[in-house]
């Protein structure tokens, strides 16, 4: 068998009837691996720095040049004021597009302008006119006199930099979820030498069959196996599960996962870069670079602008040159570039997102990917992991019974706990814990080991007694208490025999409760149009139990981590649009490529980072509000980009000199007003979003 890849723990005692417990073999992580994603959005603490050089330069130019030929009362000129509008116009250009140029070649290299087209395409014809104006005006003193619009092309900088701002702002950072997978690996090995000596290396030197000793309280360098010492280790960061795992000697252990208050002594099993969480890191980037995201309204918005802008521009310049000159003819086509300008567009969205996440917030959402606030209306499917998301994520007794006079409830209960505290798995030990909880000592057993198969088995004064599942007592023909079991199993839980001298002594049952508000969320969606989908590592007929319970129709079981980037990806692949909820690092790579990921709070950071938005309280239920909020929102955004943008529908023809006929033509500086209603308007709608609140 191929070790890099994930496989089935072959846990055998865990072959109970309702549940399949399964795992991954894991490897150690290279941080080689650990290549940053891009992120979409500039980093803020530069974007601040910007905004900052651009306020700096801006206002002094606000200042001194008028808007669109009308002076505004707070500015003032002086001899050669200019020219120093010329040098602070063109540093702030150049600085601009040094900036954009990129994202404007790329939107022109796909054919599909956007954004930074229309904006490269206003600010480019506001300079290069200004300094033609100044040129005609100030160092040649020809007339008449001509326009400039430096006024515009400064407003319009500072603008779209301040709506960045804020919507980053607004927007939770969070780091890479590739840093916060290298985050869980240590830098530094203790390694083991034959002559018992200890030395430091780095952890990405560490190669197979070498020794290393992990401390209390450390985190475990690299996939292998303990050769000497015993142990609680934390998986939850790497597994999801909440309990401590106790680890002895050949039990396998995780590369990230913490040691708790034993010594261990550790076989590296796996080469670096060849293990789970460099696995989970590739599938991680992959998702996050193949992941396609829908262009948003502004860009399409912006599209059309650009569009509608050149063309009635091009048009009134073509009309207006045989009747009017040169001179005027220029003057009208950049009068109509300017105007589209999109000030209160740069601001249209990222107020809506600021307000939008800012309500979030309150509501226990971080939005992470304003992305999401559009694609949510698109989703048609809602895959969930089970344990953690619909579950409480914390496996539990539910019941445990003597079925034999002979015993106590409490004898019965030591034997399970005396067999199962041999076994590293959470369901043992939430055995373990519930039985040393109710002041019970566990039996010592001798010679325990494991039944390929069917579970535990073990010696105690001089009787064997074994844990075993429905399945062994069937093929032995031991008679079993079907009416107990049925009464279990109907529960979803996994329920274990506890049997001696083939008399079964004691059952037991063992469950992951479903979350209160489970039931309500599923019937909500439904009731959405949604179509949700629950994924489990669990056997079909658990995860069937489940499902019913809580009325999901449509279930994926026994899953490896890496099924569900995969089923994630069929889904998208049919032409669906998929929104998946997870909570641990085997959910990252599903979440980043969904369309909209949801982390849940309490889950990991890797599964957090690798999502568009946290719940904060870990209830499904926020879901829903998210789904309402993201539909106010869009209504808000729809609204102001029609503010931010419809005013063109008039200004445009009009300033291109279409009821010249009648002897109208707009004039720039009422055009400019027009610009900056439009902008006030924007503002004060978008504040106006509220939502109310799914209990």
């Amino acid at each position: 068998m191929d070790k890099t890849k994930p496989m089935k723990m072959d846990h055998d005692h865990m072959e109970h009837e309702q549940m399949d417990h399964s795992m991954m073999n894991h490897g150690g992580m290279d941080h080689s691996h650990m290549h940053h994603g891009m992120s979409g959005m500039e980093h803020i603490g530069n974007l601040k720095l910007k905004v900052v050089v651009s306020f700096i330069l801006g206002i002094p130019i606000l200042l001194m040049a008028p808007m669109m030929g009308a002076e505004l009362p707070f500015q003032f000129t002086f001899t050669g004021s200019s020219w120093v509008v010329l040098a602070l116009s063109t540093i702030l250009f150049f600085l601009w597009w040094l900036a954009i140029h990129r994202r404007c070649y790329e939107e022109l290299k796909q054919k599909k302008p956007a954004m930074m087209t229309l904006i490269a395409m206003g600010i480019s014809v506001a300079y290069f006119y200004s300094v033609y104006a100044v040129i005609n005006n100030d160092l040649l003193g020809r007339h008449p006199h001509v326009m400039d619009f430096f006024f515009e092309l400064a407003s319009l900088i500072i603008i779209m930099l301040l709506g960045h701002w804020i919507e980053m702002n607004s927007v939770m950072k969070a780091g890479s979820a590739l840093d916060q997978l290298s985050k869980l690996v240590p830098d530094v090995a203790h390694v083991l030498h034959e002559d018992n000596q200890i030395h430091d290396m780095p952890v990405a030197s560490l190669q197979q069959e070498m020794t290393v000793l992990v401390r209390a309280g450390e985190s475990i360098p690299a996939d292998g196996v303990i050769e000497d010492g015993s142990s609680h280790v934390d998986e939850s960061l790497v597994t999801g599960e909440s309990r401590k795992v106790a680890k002895q000697i050949g039990d396998q252990v995780i590369g990230g996962t913490i040691n708790g208050d034993g010594t261990l002594t550790i076989k590296v099993t796996q080469e670096q870069g060849k293990g789970f969480l460099a696995q989970v890191s590739e599938l991680v980037m992959n998702a996050q670079s193949a992941k396609s995201r829908a262009e948003n309204l502004a860009n399409k918005v912006a599209g059309w602008l650009f569009y509608a802008a050149l063309t009635v521009g091009i048009v009134a310049f073509l009309i207006w040159l045989p009747t009017s000159g040169l001179s005027k003819a220029a003057s009208i086509l950049v009068t109509v570039l300017v105007i589209a300008c999109p000030h209160a567009l740069g601001l249209a969205i990222p107020l809506v997102v600021s307000r939008s996440t800012s309500i979030a917030a309150m509501k226990g959402l971080l939005i992470r990917d304003r992305d999401s606030l559009e694609n949510a209306q698109k989703i048609e499917y809602v895959l969930m992991d089970k344990t953690g998301t619909l579950t409480e994520g914390v496996f539990e007794v539910t019941a445990i019974k003597s079925l034999t006079d002979n015993m106590s409830k409490d004898e019965v209960s030591a034997l399970f706990a005396g067999l199962e505290q041999n076994s590293s798995h959470p369901i043992a030990q939430s055995i373990v814990d519930y039985v040393a909880a109710k002041g019970i000592t566990a039996t010592k057993f001798t010679d325990v080991e494991t039944v390929k198969g069917v579970g535990m088995q073990g010696t105690y004064e001089g009787t064997k007694y074994m844990i075993v599942n429905r399945k062994y007592l069937e093929q032995n023909q031991i008679n079993f208490a079907q009416v107990e079991y049925d009464q279990l199993a109907g529960q979803g839980l996994s329920v274990s025999f506890l049997i001696a001298q083939n008399e079964v002594l004691g059952i037991i049952g063992v469950g992951d409760k479903i979350k209160e508000s489970t039931k309500a969320f599923i019937k909500q969606l439904k009731n959405r149009n949604l179509i949700p989908v629950m994924l489990t590592g669990d056997n079909a007929t658990a995860a069937k139990i489940v499902a019913d319970q809580i009325g999901v129709t449509e279930f994926k079981a026994e899953l490896l981590p890496d099924d569900k980037q995969k089923i994630v990806a069929q889904y998208q692949a049919a032409g669906h649009r998929v929104m998946m909820v997870g909570d641990g690092v085997n959910d990252a790579p599903a979440l980043a490529l969904a369309d909209i990921g949801v982390a849940i709070g309490a889950g990991t950071d890797v599964a957090i980072d690798a999502a568009d938005v946290i719940l904060v309280k870990s209830n499904p239920t926020d879901i829903l509000n998210f789904l309402d909020l993201a539909k106010a929102t869009n209504k808000k955004m729809v609204e102001n980009l029609w503010w931010g943008a419809g005013y063109n529908i008039l200004a445009l023809p009009l300033a291109a000199g279409v009821l010249a006929p009648i002897g109208f033509i707009l004039n720039p500086a009422v055009g400019a007003v027009l610009m900056s209603l439009s902008t006030v308007i924007v503002a004060v709608n978008a504040m106006a979003l509220k939502v109310k609140t799914n209990n």
